[in-house]
């Protein structure tokens, strides 16, 4: 099922006297339960593509549909809201709470996606996300206690927590080694799939792209 597109997106900055286009007119869709991988050279415009997809900046032109809402039409507030409640993130760096525990930062994380939960269905909720990702055995660790794949994992977990329709990750492995990159993707795959999750994610990691359902290489603004 198609849940997520992006129908001719142009994205031009001011570059003193002149303007700079960034993206020449993108064309994406997304599916639910699928990974689809943004690759290419820096500077070819996949983070900004993967920043105007989540609503982090808007587009020059251009639509961003999601779940039939046109996302390029609506207000700053409007879009907070859809963030919060339906999309989730995972960064190269994990960007954990330094002062709160492993528990603490996905209860922290429910908080603020203003989720309907009641509170004793919150701490189910975390105690079995917590499985899903294996770091129930760290639930009250600190991150400067976890290792780089333990901290990704708990990051994916908040990403999850809320249930999001979309996940973006953008360069979610470069921070770890070969072996705790396949570790995150292999559980990064599996929760796309077994949450039915829509997943959009920038790699430069050519050995990640095995895990992805589909490969969307960019050049100098444009897919090919």
């Amino acid at each position: 099922m198609d849940i997520f597109t992006l129908k001719d997106v142009k994205k031009t900055f001011k570059n003193g006297e002149t303007e700079e286009e960034i993206l020449k007119g993108i064309n994406l869709t997304l599916k639910q339960g699928e990974i689809t991988a943004l690759v290419g050279a820096s500077g070819s415009g996949k983070s900004t593509l993967l920043t105007i997809a989540a609503g982090l900046q808007p587009a020059s032109a251009g639509q961003v549909v999601f779940d039939g809402q046109n996302l390029t039409a609506m207000t700053s507030e409007q879009i907070r809201n859809i963030r919060a409640s339906s999309f989730g993130f995972i960064f190269q760096f994990a960007h954990l709470v330094p002062f709160l525990t492993v528990e603490e930062q996905l209860s922290f994380m429910l908080k603020t996606s203003e989720t309907s939960l009641k509170k004793h269905e919150q701490s189910n909720e975390i105690d079995r996300i917590l499985k899903l990702v294996e770091m129930d055995h760290r639930r009250h660790a600190y991150p400067p206690s976890l290792s780089g794949g333990e901290k990704q994992r708990v990051a994916l977990a908040r990403a999850i927590i809320h249930k999001p329709q979309v996940l973006f990750a953008d360069e979610p492995t470069a921070s770890l080694d070969s072996k705790r990159s396949r570790d995150v993707m292999t559980l990064l795959r599996e929760l796309t799939r077994t949450l039915n999750i829509t997943t959009l994610m920038v790699t430069h990691d050519e050995e990640m792209l095995s895990y992805a359902d589909h490969i969307v290489k960019m050049n100098d603004g444009l897919v090919g």
